[in-house]
């Protein structure tokens, strides 16, 4: 079932933020001008001063409490709709599993009636056929992470409704990620996305999926044989707000970058007339990133 939440957590959050900040603005600067200019004759005084001055701090006080509470609500917007993207993607695989337990009986009967009417060739096509169904799931089932597999798994089907040719190799395990698993789908989902897209005019198109570790951290890459990133853009394409797509994109590279270096790990980009590759790692300790940042220094 999908979350959703009741309000724009998002919006509410943005107003209380731009409200507060003009009610702080607008009581510092009544108390300035009321001790500074002499309007009000009453609050003139050591008395006065001391009142006014209580009321700013108290205001002030209160405003900053709701802005850091709204503050708190679009983080907080921020990761529910990572866990919903992240649920969704695990009740598809879901469904795939059951549909395909479902159906296991089945293909066993036909498979045996061929065989037993001696429709070989039949039977061998069948088969074929059925297999490759079944290993598209258990292709995306070799981590121990529950959220990545149910990611690849989708987007493999995704990219083949497309017409494209996906590959997906995985040497290693997965498990103790540094980071949220919904934060690490994100990260793989917007540059496997972004992997898509640039194949949509490519012919012969190819998707090749990676997902490595070692004894001191994960890595994996995306890569395409779709159209090269301009060399002009690739200084920038990490930057926030820049995007060859249309105005209102241009988030997800430098989200997904910011996300991995927050970890301790980093993200990066080759592109050529030949391919274009994201490859990124993660640390699977304090020490290992230091390691991994002082061999880089080196």
């Amino acid at each position: 079932m999908k979350l959703q939440p009741q309000l724009n957590v998002r919006k509410a959050a943005l107003y209380s933020i731009v409200i507060n900040a003009l009610q702080i603005a607008a009581v510092v600067a009544l108390a300035v001008y009321i001790l500074h200019d002499g309007v009000n004759q009453a609050l003139h005084g050591p008395l006065g001063d001391i009142l006014v001055l209580l009321l700013a701090a108290v205001v002030s006080w209160g405003a900053v409490m709701d802005i850091r509470e709204a503050v708190r609500a679009g983080k907080l917007s921020f990761k529910l709709r990572g866990l919903d993207e992240t649920v969704n993607q695990m009740s598809d695989l879901n469904i795939a599993l059951r549909s395909q337990r479902h159906d296991f009986l089945n293909h066993l009967q036909v498979v045996y009636s061929l065989i037993e009417m001696q429709e070989y060739e039949e039977a061998n096509r069948y088969i074929e056929q059925v297999y490759g169904d079944i290993q598209s799931v258990s292709q995306a089932l070799k981590t121990a992470c529950a959220p990545v597999n149910a990611l690849l798994r989708v987007k493999l089907a995704e990219a083949r409704q497309r017409g494209i040719q996906a590959d997906l190799s995985v040497h290693g395990v997965w498990d103790a990620l540094p980071l949220p698993a919904w934060e690490m789908c994100r990260v793989l989902s917007n540059l496997i996305d972004n992997a898509l897209d640039a194949l949509s005019q490519t012919n012969n198109a190819q998707l090749r999926i990676a997902l490595g570790e070692d004894v001191k951290s994960y890595s994996f890459s995306v890569w395409n044989n779709g159209p090269a990133i301009p060399e002009k853009n690739l200084a920038s394409i990490f930057e926030p707000g820049f995007s060859g797509k249309g105005e209102g994109r241009g988030m997800g590279l430098h989200i997904a970058r910011e996300t991995m270096r927050g970890a301790g790990g980093d993200l990066t980009v080759e592109s050529s007339d030949a391919f274009t590759q994201f490859t990124g790692f993660l640390p699977k300790s304090v020490k290992a990133a230091e390691d991994q940042a002082r061999h880089g220094d080196e």
